[in-house]
């Protein structure tokens, strides 16, 4: 005898799709998908810096071909906009793509009655291992922000520090608390580089920190690109007797090759991957073991869908996860990240920057963080939602990213 179908399995068809672009503190662009059930998804659309760009992407291409398809489908639907469209991959289509998957794998845990990380097959752990930013205007204030870091209760901490001679060094804010990456003006602020400089002074900032707080903490450190091959190659070196977690976007990734000449001279574990939207971005850094940590996201790699893909890859390597989570990515990516966090196998450490009280306002969410680690609940779903009537009254603000040019005046990767 068959009894009553299961919730779960009647289709929910979608009736409506709508962006909701909002700035409590950061811009942040959100799907909502409603059913016909009633029940719904929010995923994060966010490109830091060029937002509204996937605001329209979604409105003019992708909510028309949404309606009427069965949420429950979300393979198909994922095939259809990745398969589908002529122009494919890149960070405007990706990230598009991976607020339909979040939102419609939302919807399917709140039709079973099952918080995400059951979906994908339970827990692997506990708690998601995640690292704070300590940023300092100079070595011996970077150092004091690690002790208080490690005070309230990380086990994992990012170290920059601003370099002497350079302005506007990569991680280091305005002032206390300040967010150091996006500005209110109506042009990309422009930073200068130096990389001897630097060279010179990154070692000096991780000596000072382990003399000060020991061998127990875990430090990690981004580079930003900054570095060719062979210098990348000089500080990682440089940086072993410290014993770095890892070096982050050493080098630009693009020739994914070039991580083989940093990987010949150093130790010092690598990870990379954060500006990544496809597993074609990283499939030699990683089937070459030339890294030790893929930082590819959910939002701007094409959702769980995809990033479930990038991880299965990375695990028949040893390549661990470390998602990208900067406060350019809504609580709604942090909630699906840290679900996805718990699943993976080969989970290695998720960042965490904590977002402004306004942002956690308009964002309820049901994670929190313990003795270093963020849990989530068992909330259908990935545990977030929107005020949507609270949304409104934090307007978009247009903000830019800086640019960084070297002492002469080239453009340099910021």
């Amino acid at each position: 005898m068959t009894g009553p179908t299961p919730a779960s399995c009647i289709p929910l068809i979608i009736r409506d799709a709508r962006v909701i672009v909002t700035c409590p503190g950061r811009n942040f662009v959100t799907l909502k998908i409603e059913t016909d059930q009633g029940v719904y998804g929010i995923g994060d659309a966010t490109l830091n810096g060029r937002e509204l760009s996937v605001a329209s992407y979604l409105t003019d291409h992708v909510v028309p071909v949404l309606i009427g398809r069965d949420a429950h489908r979300i393979e198909d639907i994922w095939q259809y906009l990745y398969r589908g469209a002529y122009w494919r991959r890149g960070p405007v289509t990706m990230t598009a793509i991976a607020a339909v998957d979040t939102a419609l794998w939302d919807i399917k845990g709140k039709a079973a009655g099952l918080p995400l990380y059951q979906l994908l097959g339970g827990r692997s752990r506990e708690g998601v291992l995640v690292y704070g930013h300590a940023n300092g205007a100079d070595i011996e204030h970077t150092v004091e922000t690690v002790g208080r870091y490690r005070e309230a209760g990380y086990r994992a901490i990012r170290a920059q520090s601003g370099v002497p001679g350079v302005k506007g060094a990569y991680g280091v804010g305005s002032g206390a608390g300040k967010i150091y990456e996006p500005a209110d003006t109506a042009l990309p602020q422009e930073t200068l580089w130096s990389t001897p400089a630097y060279l010179r002074h990154a070692p000096k900032l991780f000596e000072a920190i382990r003399v000060a707080h020991g061998e127990e903490i875990e430090l990690l450190h981004d580079v930003h690109h900054r570095l060719t091959p062979i210098e990348a190659a000089r500080l990682g070196k440089a940086l072993e007797e410290y014993r770095l977690f890892w070096m982050e976007d050493a080098t630009p990734a693009e020739n994914q090759e070039a991580f083989r000449l940093i990987r010949q001279h150093t130790t010092t574990p690598l990870a990379v991957g954060e500006i990544f939207n496809s597993i074609h971005d990283c499939r030699t850094l990683i089937q070459e073991q030339l890294i030790d940590f893929i930082r590819t996201t959910v939002v701007h790699a094409g959702g769980i869908t995809h990033l479930r893909r990038i991880a299965d890859l990375a695990g028949l390597y040893q390549v661990r996860t470390g998602s990208h989570g900067a406060t350019d990515l809504s609580p709604v990516c942090m909630g699906a990240a840290l679900h996805f966090d718990t699943w993976v196998p080969n989970f290695g450490i998720q960042e965490y920057m904590a977002h402004a009280p306004e942002t956690d306002e308009v964002f309820p969410h049901d994670y929190r963080f313990e003795d270093g680690y963020l849990k989530v609940g068992d909330t259908p779903g990935h545990g977030v939602d929107i005020d949507e009537s609270l949304a409104t009254k934090y307007p978009y603000n247009p903000k830019q990213l800086p640019v960084a040019r070297l002492e002469d005046g080239t453009l340099w990767n910021w």
